[in-house]
């Protein structure tokens, strides 16, 4: 396969049942009819970068592709940057992915970085276990990660400007990686006993979280001292199941985790701070082994959580309800495997086992007053430190996630509801 492959922009018709139809624009990868159907073409990760300038996607065989967003943008704010598609040729295929650095998100918002020291990276992690940096702006391999021992399955830069990377992988390490030298100054995370699934970097960049594909590990880390924390599942945790996905809320109050077992799934938001479990949604199925969870995140906002599903491409849940803010169609096709949310809001990627991507329309809910003081406040504030405060009971459950009810199912919506608040 050649270094540039070919991508077809491929718009999307208006559905007449819906005034606005979410699915907005899907990207399809030409390939040979050999390489079709085969393993290796999947899009196991995507990616925004912090400003939302660029979107990369690895799109199979090896290839990752870079775009400018959107995607009929020709050129930089000052003129000079090259906004042409990028493909970066990493000769293994690509598990996981990731922009950097990330500022944080006040200093994003008031665009503080000057010309000239602007820098941005892609970091790619690799089957064969390297993790390529490359420079996004010229299009160069900058330098090679190596030290895993497996496929490296998920990349995150912290919220905090700096240039750190934390990889997970199939060895059942986790990595911290300091590239401003190069990588040569590596912290190594040992604990869980199989495949690494997912990490997530909560957002005042104190804990790392990392769920096991196998050994039923949710786990937490010290990012100040590189140290375990706790296992949020239990040592006494029997029930057989594989673990997919975690991500923190923006404010840092919440993990969300996800898994499966042969007849449903499920998402569990815990309290970081106290290891509580706040509330679990869970879907049940008929078809044994043929609906697991690929992928979640929350929104920009912590309003809502976008769900990647075996029965459908897309979901959107804000925690708390009772029934899907939005959803696809059922259907076995989905595909799904990772999702994205733009940095601002208001779309959100998906990646597909055929190496396609989709974009789709989020919902633009106004954050209430409430809740945005609620997001200020835990941001830098901890549950023990909210619960030493002398607050009324129900306001202090509501800073403190405990007003969602403990037990939510999702397979409450029905098809003809599919989309519509």
């Amino acid at each position: 396969m050649s270094k540039r492959a070919a991508v077809c922009y491929q718009s999307v018709e208006h559905v007449p049942s819906a005034p606005e139809p979410p699915l907005l624009l899907e990207l399809k990868t030409r390939r040979p009819p050999s390489l079709l159907d085969l393993a290796g073409c999947e899009t196991w990760s995507v990616d925004f970068s912090p400003d939302g300038a660029w979107f990369a996607w690895s799109m199979g065989h090896g290839i990752v592709w870079v775009v400018a967003w959107p995607l009929d943008s020709e050129e930089g704010q000052d003129g000079e940057t090259d906004r042409g598609d990028k493909s970066f040729s990493c000769g293994h295929p690509v598990w996981g992915l990731a922009f950097g650095p990330r500022p944080p998100k006040a200093a994003r918002l008031a665009k503080t970085a000057s010309k000239g020291k602007n820098i941005l990276l892609l970091a790619t992690g690799l089957e064969n276990g390297v993790i390529k940096i490359w420079n996004v702006l010229t299009g160069s391999a900058v330098f090679d990660l190596h030290g895993h021992e497996g496929v490296v399955r998920d990349l995150v830069f912290p919220q905090n400007g700096s240039l750190t990377l934390i990889s997970s992988s199939r060895d059942k390490t986790l990595r911290i990686w300091d590239l401003a030298h190069k990588g040569k100054k590596v912290q190594v995370l040992s604990g869980h006993k199989d495949w690494i699934s997912c990490c997530s970097v909560s957002s005042d960049c104190s804990m790392i979280a990392s769920v096991g594909r196998f050994d039923r590990m949710v786990c937490l880390w010290s990012l100040r001292s590189y140290t375990f924390i706790r296992n949020l599942m239990g040592a006494n945790q029997k029930q057989l199941c594989l673990l997919s996905s975690c991500d923190f809320s923006p404010d840092g109050a919440v993990l969300a985790t996800a898994a499966f077992s042969g007849s449903s799934w499920w998402i569990d938001l815990w309290d970081p701070y106290t290891a509580e479990k706040l509330a679990t949604l869970a879907d049940y199925f008929d078809d044994y082994g043929q609906n697991q969870i690929s992928a979640i995140q929350f929104s920009p906002s912590g309003l809502h959580l976008a769900i990647v599903t075996d029965d459908r491409a897309l979901r959107v849940w804000e925690p708390g309800e009772r029934r899907m803010t939005m959803q696809t169609k059922r259907g076995r096709d989905s595909n799904g495997l990772c999702c994205n949310y733009h940095p601002q809001g208001g779309v959100i990627a998906t990646g597909t086992r055929d190496g396609h991507v989709r974009f789709w329309r989020a919902p633009r809910t106004v954050p209430s007053l409430c809740h945005l003081c609620r997001s200020i406040l835990r941001h830098s504030v901890s549950t023990h430190q909210m619960e030493a405060l002398p607050l009324p009971r129900r306001i202090l459950e509501y800073l403190t996630y405990r007003n969602i009810p403990e037990r939510l199912r999702a397979c409450c919506s029905s098809d003809e509801d599919d989309w519509e608040s």
